[in-house]
Protein backbone atom coordinates (compact mmCIF):
# COMPACT_ATOMS: atom_id res chain seq x y z
CA UNK A 1 0.00 0.00 0.00
CA UNK A 2 1.21 3.50 -0.85
CA UNK A 3 1.81 6.05 1.87
CA UNK A 4 0.96 9.74 1.63
CA UNK A 5 2.55 11.90 4.32
CA UNK A 6 1.80 15.54 5.10
CA UNK A 7 3.01 18.09 7.61
CA UNK A 8 0.28 19.57 9.78
CA UNK A 9 1.70 22.99 10.68
CA UNK A 10 1.98 25.29 7.71
CA UNK A 11 0.60 22.69 5.33
CA UNK A 12 -2.75 21.15 6.30
CA UNK A 13 -3.32 24.08 8.63
CA UNK A 14 -2.08 27.51 7.62
CA UNK A 15 -0.53 28.52 10.92
CA UNK A 16 3.10 27.43 11.36
CA UNK A 17 3.47 28.80 14.90
CA UNK A 18 1.78 26.46 17.41
CA UNK A 19 1.87 28.94 20.33
CA UNK A 20 -1.86 29.77 20.16
CA UNK A 21 -2.83 26.08 20.37
CA UNK A 22 -0.79 25.63 23.53
CA UNK A 23 -2.47 28.77 24.88
CA UNK A 24 -5.84 27.13 24.27
CA UNK A 25 -4.83 24.02 26.20
CA UNK A 26 -3.41 26.16 29.01
CA UNK A 27 -6.66 28.12 29.35
CA UNK A 28 -9.14 25.28 28.95
CA UNK A 29 -7.29 22.51 30.81
CA UNK A 30 -5.66 24.50 33.59
CA UNK A 31 -7.04 28.01 33.89
CA UNK A 32 -6.26 31.70 33.76
CA UNK A 33 -3.04 31.58 35.82
CA UNK A 34 -1.27 29.18 33.46
CA UNK A 35 -2.73 31.06 30.48
CA UNK A 36 -1.10 34.28 31.75
CA UNK A 37 2.14 32.49 32.62
CA UNK A 38 2.51 31.07 29.12
CA UNK A 39 1.85 34.50 27.65
CA UNK A 40 4.62 35.94 29.85
CA UNK A 41 6.98 33.33 28.39
CA UNK A 42 6.16 34.30 24.82
CA UNK A 43 9.09 36.76 24.37
CA UNK A 44 11.55 34.02 25.38
CA UNK A 45 9.81 31.51 23.11
CA UNK A 46 9.99 33.97 20.24
CA UNK A 47 13.67 34.62 20.93
CA UNK A 48 14.42 30.91 20.72
CA UNK A 49 12.56 30.70 17.41
CA UNK A 50 14.56 33.60 15.98
CA UNK A 51 17.77 31.96 17.22
CA UNK A 52 17.01 28.92 15.04
CA UNK A 53 16.15 26.80 18.07
CA UNK A 54 12.53 25.82 17.26
CA UNK A 55 12.74 22.51 19.12
CA UNK A 56 13.78 24.28 22.33
CA UNK A 57 10.93 26.76 21.91
CA UNK A 58 8.49 23.89 21.43
CA UNK A 59 9.76 22.07 24.51
CA UNK A 60 9.38 25.24 26.58
CA UNK A 61 5.80 25.77 25.35
CA UNK A 62 4.94 22.15 26.09
CA UNK A 63 6.39 22.27 29.60
CA UNK A 64 4.74 25.55 30.64
CA UNK A 65 1.33 24.63 29.15
CA UNK A 66 1.09 20.98 30.19
CA UNK A 67 3.31 20.24 33.21
CA UNK A 68 1.15 19.01 36.09
CA UNK A 69 -2.08 18.90 34.06
CA UNK A 70 -4.05 15.61 34.23
CA UNK A 71 -3.63 13.58 31.07
CA UNK A 72 -7.40 13.03 30.93
CA UNK A 73 -8.00 16.80 30.93
CA UNK A 74 -5.57 17.34 28.04
CA UNK A 75 -7.33 14.55 26.16
CA UNK A 76 -10.70 16.19 26.84
CA UNK A 77 -9.53 19.56 25.50
CA UNK A 78 -8.05 17.87 22.42
CA UNK A 79 -11.40 16.19 21.79
CA UNK A 80 -13.78 19.06 22.53
CA UNK A 81 -11.91 22.34 21.95
CA UNK A 82 -8.96 22.12 19.56
CA UNK A 83 -10.70 20.59 16.47
CA UNK A 84 -12.77 23.76 15.95
CA UNK A 85 -9.69 25.98 15.80
CA UNK A 86 -7.75 23.55 13.63
CA UNK A 87 -10.70 23.42 11.24
CA UNK A 88 -10.94 27.21 11.05
CA UNK A 89 -7.28 27.29 10.01
CA UNK A 90 -7.50 24.42 7.51
CA UNK A 91 -5.72 24.92 4.17
CA UNK A 92 -8.31 23.65 1.69
CA UNK A 93 -5.98 23.36 -1.34
CA UNK A 94 -3.59 21.09 0.55
CA UNK A 95 -6.48 19.16 2.07
CA UNK A 96 -7.90 18.38 -1.37
CA UNK A 97 -4.58 16.90 -2.50
CA UNK A 98 -4.22 14.93 0.73
CA UNK A 99 -7.79 13.61 0.67
CA UNK A 100 -7.64 12.62 -3.01
CA UNK A 101 -5.37 9.69 -2.12
CA UNK A 102 -8.28 7.69 -0.74
CA UNK A 103 -6.68 4.31 -1.51
CA UNK A 104 -3.40 5.16 0.20
CA UNK A 105 -2.43 5.16 3.85
CA UNK A 106 -2.53 8.80 4.91
CA UNK A 107 -0.14 9.96 7.61
CA UNK A 108 0.10 13.37 9.27
CA UNK A 109 3.32 14.58 10.91
CA UNK A 110 3.19 17.25 13.61
CA UNK A 111 5.62 18.96 15.95
CA UNK A 112 3.00 19.07 18.70
CA UNK A 113 2.30 16.19 21.10
CA UNK A 114 0.23 13.54 19.34
CA UNK A 115 -2.51 13.76 21.97
CA UNK A 116 -3.28 17.36 20.95
CA UNK A 117 -3.98 16.67 17.27
CA UNK A 118 -4.92 12.99 16.97
CA UNK A 119 -8.69 13.40 17.38
CA UNK A 120 -8.90 16.18 14.81
CA UNK A 121 -6.66 14.50 12.26
CA UNK A 122 -8.33 11.10 12.46
CA UNK A 123 -11.96 12.15 12.98
CA UNK A 124 -12.13 15.14 10.63
CA UNK A 125 -9.25 14.76 8.13
CA UNK A 126 -9.69 10.97 7.90
CA UNK A 127 -5.97 10.28 8.36
CA UNK A 128 -4.87 6.78 9.27
CA UNK A 129 -1.94 7.66 11.49
CA UNK A 130 -0.49 10.63 13.37
CA UNK A 131 3.21 11.02 14.08
CA UNK A 132 4.12 13.52 16.77
CA UNK A 133 6.00 13.76 20.02
CA UNK A 134 4.80 11.58 22.88
CA UNK A 135 3.84 13.35 26.09
CA UNK A 136 5.36 11.82 29.23
CA UNK A 137 2.90 11.07 32.04
CA UNK A 138 3.76 10.12 35.62
CA UNK A 139 2.13 7.35 37.65
CA UNK A 140 -0.47 9.78 39.02
CA UNK A 141 -1.79 10.49 35.51
CA UNK A 142 -0.28 13.99 35.37
CA UNK A 143 1.71 15.27 32.40
CA UNK A 144 5.36 15.96 33.25
CA UNK A 145 5.67 18.53 30.48
CA UNK A 146 8.44 16.46 28.85
CA UNK A 147 8.11 14.74 25.48
CA UNK A 148 9.70 11.87 23.60
CA UNK A 149 10.67 12.74 20.01
CA UNK A 150 9.25 10.80 17.08
CA UNK A 151 11.46 8.72 14.78
CA UNK A 152 10.44 9.23 11.17
CA UNK A 153 13.36 7.56 9.32
CA UNK A 154 12.70 4.21 11.02
CA UNK A 155 9.01 4.31 10.10
CA UNK A 156 9.67 4.91 6.39
CA UNK A 157 12.75 2.74 6.15
CA UNK A 158 11.00 -0.06 4.27
CA UNK A 159 8.09 1.85 2.69
CA UNK A 160 9.03 5.15 1.09
CA UNK A 161 6.01 7.48 0.87
CA UNK A 162 4.60 7.93 -2.62
CA UNK A 163 3.95 11.60 -1.90
CA UNK A 164 5.10 14.07 0.71
CA UNK A 165 3.34 17.35 1.41
CA UNK A 166 5.44 19.92 3.20
CA UNK A 167 7.17 23.28 3.24
CA UNK A 168 10.44 23.94 1.41
CA UNK A 169 11.81 25.48 4.62
CA UNK A 170 11.26 22.30 6.60
CA UNK A 171 13.95 21.21 9.06
CA UNK A 172 16.85 18.95 7.95
CA UNK A 173 15.33 15.97 9.78
CA UNK A 174 12.12 16.28 7.74
CA UNK A 175 10.57 13.28 6.03
CA UNK A 176 10.46 15.05 2.65
CA UNK A 177 13.78 13.66 1.41
CA UNK A 178 12.36 10.15 1.90
CA UNK A 179 9.39 10.70 -0.45
CA UNK A 180 9.22 9.66 -4.09
CA UNK A 181 7.30 12.82 -5.07
CA UNK A 182 6.71 16.14 -3.37
CA UNK A 183 3.89 18.64 -3.13
CA UNK A 184 5.42 21.78 -1.69
CA UNK A 185 3.55 24.77 -0.39
CA UNK A 186 2.97 27.36 -3.15
CA UNK A 187 4.58 25.11 -5.75
CA UNK A 188 4.63 21.56 -7.05
CA UNK A 189 7.97 19.92 -7.78
CA UNK A 190 9.36 16.71 -9.23
CA UNK A 191 6.29 14.84 -10.50
CA UNK A 192 3.08 16.90 -10.23
CA UNK A 193 1.25 14.63 -12.74
CA UNK A 194 1.38 11.87 -10.11
CA UNK A 195 -0.89 13.97 -7.93
CA UNK A 196 -3.45 14.36 -10.67
CA UNK A 197 -3.29 10.74 -11.77
CA UNK A 198 -4.05 9.44 -8.29
CA UNK A 199 -7.06 11.69 -7.77
CA UNK A 200 -10.27 9.73 -8.20
CA UNK A 201 -13.20 11.46 -9.85
CA UNK A 202 -15.72 9.53 -7.76
CA UNK A 203 -14.26 10.61 -4.43
CA UNK A 204 -16.01 13.97 -4.27
CA UNK A 205 -17.16 13.24 -0.73
CA UNK A 206 -13.51 13.17 0.36
CA UNK A 207 -12.77 16.65 -0.96
CA UNK A 208 -14.25 18.26 2.12
CA UNK A 209 -13.39 17.36 5.71
CA UNK A 210 -16.00 16.22 8.18
CA UNK A 211 -17.38 19.40 9.80
CA UNK A 212 -17.04 20.24 13.47
CA UNK A 213 -20.65 20.34 14.70
CA UNK A 214 -19.99 20.25 18.44
CA UNK A 215 -17.20 22.05 20.21
CA UNK A 216 -16.57 23.38 23.70
CA UNK A 217 -14.37 25.90 25.46
CA UNK A 218 -14.93 29.50 26.46
CA UNK A 219 -12.69 31.34 23.97
CA UNK A 220 -14.19 32.47 20.67
CA UNK A 221 -10.93 33.46 18.98
CA UNK A 222 -7.66 31.59 18.76
CA UNK A 223 -5.46 33.21 21.43
CA UNK A 224 -2.52 34.60 19.51
CA UNK A 225 -0.20 36.70 21.73
CA UNK A 226 -2.01 39.95 20.91
CA UNK A 227 -5.49 38.40 21.31
CA UNK A 228 -4.50 36.71 24.58
CA UNK A 229 -3.17 40.00 25.98
CA UNK A 230 -6.38 41.75 24.98
CA UNK A 231 -8.47 39.05 26.70
CA UNK A 232 -6.45 39.32 29.93
CA UNK A 233 -6.75 43.12 29.96
CA UNK A 234 -10.48 42.96 29.26
CA UNK A 235 -11.46 40.32 31.85
CA UNK A 236 -11.59 42.64 34.93
CA UNK A 237 -13.66 45.14 32.95
CA UNK A 238 -15.83 42.35 31.55
CA UNK A 239 -16.60 40.91 34.99
CA UNK A 240 -17.77 44.29 36.28
CA UNK A 241 -19.79 44.87 33.12
CA UNK A 242 -21.39 41.41 33.40
CA UNK A 243 -22.50 42.09 36.97
CA UNK A 244 -24.04 45.42 35.93
CA UNK A 245 -25.85 43.86 32.96
CA UNK A 246 -27.23 40.98 35.05
CA UNK A 247 -28.42 43.31 37.81
CA UNK A 248 -30.06 45.46 35.15
CA UNK A 249 -32.29 42.53 34.18
CA UNK A 250 -33.25 41.95 37.81
CA UNK A 251 -33.97 45.58 38.70
CA UNK A 252 -35.60 47.19 35.67
CA UNK A 253 -39.08 46.24 34.40
CA UNK A 254 -39.12 44.26 31.19
CA UNK A 255 -40.55 47.08 29.09
CA UNK A 256 -37.46 49.17 29.93
CA UNK A 257 -34.78 46.53 29.37
CA UNK A 258 -34.53 46.91 25.54
CA UNK A 259 -33.82 50.62 25.99
CA UNK A 260 -31.47 50.37 28.98
CA UNK A 261 -29.48 47.45 27.53
CA UNK A 262 -28.34 49.59 24.61
CA UNK A 263 -26.58 51.91 27.04
CA UNK A 264 -24.45 48.98 28.21
CA UNK A 265 -23.56 47.64 24.77
CA UNK A 266 -26.13 44.83 24.43
CA UNK A 267 -27.84 44.89 21.03
CA UNK A 268 -31.01 42.98 20.14
CA UNK A 269 -32.15 42.81 16.50
CA UNK A 270 -35.83 41.91 16.04
CA UNK A 271 -37.34 40.68 12.78
CA UNK A 272 -40.91 39.65 12.09
CA UNK A 273 -44.05 40.55 14.02
CA UNK A 274 -44.40 39.10 17.54
CA UNK A 275 -47.89 37.88 18.49
CA UNK A 276 -49.93 39.98 20.94
CA UNK A 277 -50.51 38.79 24.52
CA UNK A 278 -53.23 36.22 25.09
CA UNK A 279 -56.53 37.78 26.19
CA UNK A 280 -57.95 36.94 29.58
CA UNK A 281 -60.58 34.68 28.03
CA UNK A 282 -58.16 32.77 25.85
CA UNK A 283 -58.21 28.98 25.90
CA UNK A 284 -54.45 28.53 26.17
CA UNK A 285 -51.24 30.41 25.75
CA UNK A 286 -48.91 30.52 22.76
CA UNK A 287 -46.01 28.08 22.71
CA UNK A 288 -42.89 29.85 21.43
CA UNK A 289 -40.65 27.19 19.87
CA UNK A 290 -37.11 28.62 19.82
CA UNK A 291 -33.78 27.51 18.45
CA UNK A 292 -31.36 27.01 21.32
CA UNK A 293 -28.13 29.02 21.13
CA UNK A 294 -27.53 30.04 24.77
CA UNK A 295 -29.32 30.02 28.12
CA UNK A 296 -30.27 33.62 27.37
CA UNK A 297 -32.73 32.65 24.60
CA UNK A 298 -35.96 32.82 26.67
CA UNK A 299 -34.73 35.89 28.59
CA UNK A 300 -34.07 37.77 25.35
CA UNK A 301 -37.45 36.59 24.02
CA UNK A 302 -39.17 38.01 27.12
CA UNK A 303 -37.34 41.33 26.81
CA UNK A 304 -38.43 41.63 23.17
CA UNK A 305 -42.04 40.82 24.05
CA UNK A 306 -41.73 43.14 27.08
CA UNK A 307 -43.37 40.61 29.39
CA UNK A 308 -42.15 37.62 31.36
CA UNK A 309 -42.51 34.41 29.37
CA UNK A 310 -41.86 31.29 31.48
CA UNK A 311 -39.36 28.85 29.99
CA UNK A 312 -39.03 25.10 30.38
CA UNK A 313 -35.55 23.95 31.36
CA UNK A 314 -33.78 20.62 31.58
CA UNK A 315 -30.49 20.85 33.44
CA UNK A 316 -29.58 24.45 34.17
CA UNK A 317 -27.76 25.20 37.41
CA UNK A 318 -29.51 26.48 40.53
CA UNK A 319 -27.47 29.69 40.29
CA UNK A 320 -28.87 30.32 36.80
CA UNK A 321 -32.40 29.77 38.10
CA UNK A 322 -31.79 32.24 40.93
CA UNK A 323 -30.39 34.88 38.57
CA UNK A 324 -33.08 34.32 35.95
CA UNK A 325 -35.43 37.30 35.62
CA UNK A 326 -38.15 35.04 34.20
CA UNK A 327 -39.96 32.02 35.72
CA UNK A 328 -38.48 28.63 34.87
CA UNK A 329 -40.22 25.25 34.75
CA UNK A 330 -37.77 22.42 35.40
CA UNK A 331 -38.54 19.27 33.41
CA UNK A 332 -37.71 15.73 34.50
CA UNK A 333 -37.15 14.04 31.09
CA UNK A 334 -39.99 11.67 32.03
CA UNK A 335 -42.30 12.16 29.08
CA UNK A 336 -45.76 12.00 30.69
CA UNK A 337 -44.65 14.08 33.70
CA UNK A 338 -43.14 16.78 31.47
CA UNK A 339 -46.20 16.79 29.21
CA UNK A 340 -48.45 17.45 32.19
CA UNK A 341 -46.22 20.28 33.41
CA UNK A 342 -46.23 21.98 30.01
CA UNK A 343 -50.01 21.62 29.67
CA UNK A 344 -50.60 23.23 33.05
CA UNK A 345 -48.28 26.09 32.21
CA UNK A 346 -49.98 26.71 28.84
CA UNK A 347 -53.32 26.95 30.60
CA UNK A 348 -51.88 29.88 32.55
CA UNK A 349 -50.44 31.72 29.51
CA UNK A 350 -47.56 31.79 27.03
CA UNK A 351 -44.56 29.51 27.32
CA UNK A 352 -41.12 29.24 25.67
CA UNK A 353 -39.49 25.91 24.82
CA UNK A 354 -36.28 24.89 23.06
CA UNK A 355 -36.99 21.40 21.67
CA UNK A 356 -33.33 20.76 20.76
CA UNK A 357 -32.75 20.15 24.46
CA UNK A 358 -29.25 21.65 24.40
CA UNK A 359 -27.32 24.42 22.70
CA UNK A 360 -25.31 24.19 19.50
CA UNK A 361 -22.79 26.88 18.52
CA UNK A 362 -22.29 26.02 14.87
CA UNK A 363 -24.82 26.67 12.05
CA UNK A 364 -26.64 23.40 12.67
CA UNK A 365 -29.96 22.54 14.31
CA UNK A 366 -30.18 19.42 16.43
CA UNK A 367 -33.15 17.06 16.22
CA UNK A 368 -36.33 18.55 17.71
CA UNK A 369 -38.19 16.64 20.40
CA UNK A 370 -41.77 16.06 19.23
CA UNK A 371 -43.32 16.52 22.67
CA UNK A 372 -44.27 20.18 22.09
CA UNK A 373 -46.28 19.29 18.97
CA UNK A 374 -48.53 16.94 20.96
CA UNK A 375 -49.59 19.53 23.52
CA UNK A 376 -50.87 22.52 21.54
CA UNK A 377 -51.69 23.84 18.10
CA UNK A 378 -50.79 27.44 18.96
CA UNK A 379 -47.14 27.19 17.92
CA UNK A 380 -45.03 30.23 16.98
CA UNK A 381 -41.51 29.35 15.73
CA UNK A 382 -38.80 31.82 16.80
CA UNK A 383 -35.36 31.79 15.20
CA UNK A 384 -32.72 32.81 17.75
CA UNK A 385 -29.06 33.52 17.01
CA UNK A 386 -26.27 35.45 18.68
CA UNK A 387 -22.82 36.93 18.09
CA UNK A 388 -20.07 37.40 20.67
CA UNK A 389 -16.47 38.57 20.45
CA UNK A 390 -14.43 37.01 23.26
CA UNK A 391 -16.29 34.35 25.24
CA UNK A 392 -18.80 31.61 24.45
CA UNK A 393 -21.88 31.53 26.65
CA UNK A 394 -22.31 27.74 26.64
CA UNK A 395 -20.33 24.82 28.01
CA UNK A 396 -20.57 21.04 28.15
CA UNK A 397 -17.45 20.40 30.26
CA UNK A 398 -17.47 23.41 32.59
CA UNK A 399 -19.84 24.89 35.15
CA UNK A 400 -23.07 26.00 33.48
CA UNK A 401 -23.74 28.53 36.23
CA UNK A 402 -21.13 30.80 34.63
CA UNK A 403 -22.80 30.76 31.20
CA UNK A 404 -24.78 34.02 31.55
CA UNK A 405 -21.77 35.70 33.16
CA UNK A 406 -19.52 34.80 30.22
CA UNK A 407 -22.18 36.00 27.79
CA UNK A 408 -22.39 39.41 29.42
CA UNK A 409 -18.59 39.66 29.71
CA UNK A 410 -18.39 40.16 25.95
CA UNK A 411 -17.83 43.79 24.89
CA UNK A 412 -20.83 44.01 22.54
CA UNK A 413 -23.00 40.87 22.53
CA UNK A 414 -25.64 40.80 19.80
CA UNK A 415 -28.84 38.76 19.70
CA UNK A 416 -31.04 38.26 16.65
CA UNK A 417 -34.69 37.28 17.18
CA UNK A 418 -36.86 36.41 14.18
CA UNK A 419 -40.57 35.72 14.72
CA UNK A 420 -42.20 33.46 12.14
CA UNK A 421 -45.93 33.18 11.57
CA UNK A 422 -47.96 30.94 13.82
CA UNK A 423 -48.32 27.48 12.31
CA UNK A 424 -51.53 27.08 10.32
CA UNK A 425 -53.94 24.41 11.53
CA UNK A 426 -53.12 22.16 8.57
CA UNK A 427 -49.46 22.05 9.72
CA UNK A 428 -50.30 20.87 13.25
CA UNK A 429 -51.43 17.61 14.81
CA UNK A 430 -55.06 18.77 14.57
CA UNK A 431 -55.00 18.02 10.84
CA UNK A 432 -53.83 14.46 11.45
CA UNK A 433 -50.08 15.01 11.16
CA UNK A 434 -47.84 13.06 13.48
CA UNK A 435 -45.92 14.96 16.20
CA UNK A 436 -42.63 13.98 14.53
CA UNK A 437 -43.75 15.45 11.22
CA UNK A 438 -44.71 18.70 12.92
CA UNK A 439 -41.43 18.85 14.83
CA UNK A 440 -39.42 18.17 11.66
CA UNK A 441 -41.36 20.82 9.77
CA UNK A 442 -40.68 23.43 12.45
CA UNK A 443 -37.01 22.46 12.47
CA UNK A 444 -36.79 22.88 8.69
CA UNK A 445 -38.42 26.31 8.54
CA UNK A 446 -36.27 27.59 11.41
CA UNK A 447 -33.15 26.17 9.74
CA UNK A 448 -34.09 27.83 6.45
CA UNK A 449 -34.65 31.16 8.23
CA UNK A 450 -31.22 31.10 9.85
CA UNK A 451 -29.39 29.41 6.98
CA UNK A 452 -28.57 26.48 9.27
CA UNK A 453 -28.37 22.79 8.38
CA UNK A 454 -30.82 20.41 10.07
CA UNK A 455 -29.31 17.29 11.65
CA UNK A 456 -30.45 14.19 13.53
CA UNK A 457 -27.95 14.73 16.34
CA UNK A 458 -29.36 14.89 19.86
CA UNK A 459 -28.35 16.20 23.24
CA UNK A 460 -26.82 12.84 24.15
CA UNK A 461 -24.70 12.90 20.99
CA UNK A 462 -23.33 16.30 21.95
CA UNK A 463 -22.35 15.31 25.47
CA UNK A 464 -20.86 11.98 24.42
CA UNK A 465 -18.61 13.80 21.95
CA UNK A 466 -17.65 16.73 24.16
CA UNK A 467 -17.77 15.39 27.71
CA UNK A 468 -17.82 11.61 27.38
CA UNK A 469 -21.18 11.27 29.19
CA UNK A 470 -24.89 11.62 28.47
CA UNK A 471 -25.17 15.07 30.03
CA UNK A 472 -26.62 13.88 33.35
CA UNK A 473 -24.65 15.24 36.30
CA UNK A 474 -24.96 13.47 39.63
CA UNK A 475 -23.80 14.72 42.99
CA UNK A 476 -21.00 12.12 42.92
CA UNK A 477 -19.70 13.31 39.56
CA UNK A 478 -19.96 16.91 40.74
CA UNK A 479 -17.84 16.06 43.79
CA UNK A 480 -15.31 14.32 41.55
CA UNK A 481 -15.17 17.41 39.35
CA UNK A 482 -14.51 19.64 42.37
CA UNK A 483 -11.72 17.30 43.51
CA UNK A 484 -10.23 17.41 40.02
CA UNK A 485 -10.22 21.21 40.01
CA UNK A 486 -8.53 21.31 43.44
CA UNK A 487 -5.92 18.78 42.28
CA UNK A 488 -5.22 20.77 39.14
CA UNK A 489 -4.70 24.09 40.92
CA UNK A 490 -2.93 22.67 43.99
CA UNK A 491 0.59 23.39 42.61
CA UNK A 492 -0.30 27.06 42.24
CA UNK A 493 -1.61 27.42 45.81
CA UNK A 494 1.74 26.86 47.49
Amino acid sequence: MEWVVSELEGMLVKEVDTFSYFMLVAFEASGLIRFALLLLMWPLIRLLQFAAMPHSALKLMTFVALAGVPHSEIESVARAVLPKFFMDDLHMDTWQVFSSYSKSKRVVVTNMPTIMVERFVKDHLRADQVIGTQLCVNRFGLATGLVKPHSLPNLFKEHKPALGLGRPTASPDSFLHLCKALYLYMQEQMHPPIIVANRKQNDHDLLRPLPVIFHDGRLVKRPTPSTALLILLWMPIGIVLAVIRIMMGLIFPFWAIPYVSRLFGVKVIVKGIPPPPVSAGGNSGVLFVCTHRTLMDPVVLSSVLQRKIPAVTYSISRLTEILSPIPTVRLTRIRHVDAEKIKRQLEKGDLAVCPEGTTCREPFLLRFSALFAELTDRIVPVAMNYRVGFFHATTARGWKGLDPIFFFMNPRPVYEVTFLNQLPVEATCSSGKSPHDVANYVQRILGATLGFECTNFTRKDKYRILAGNDGTVSYTSLLDAIKKVVTTFKPFLH
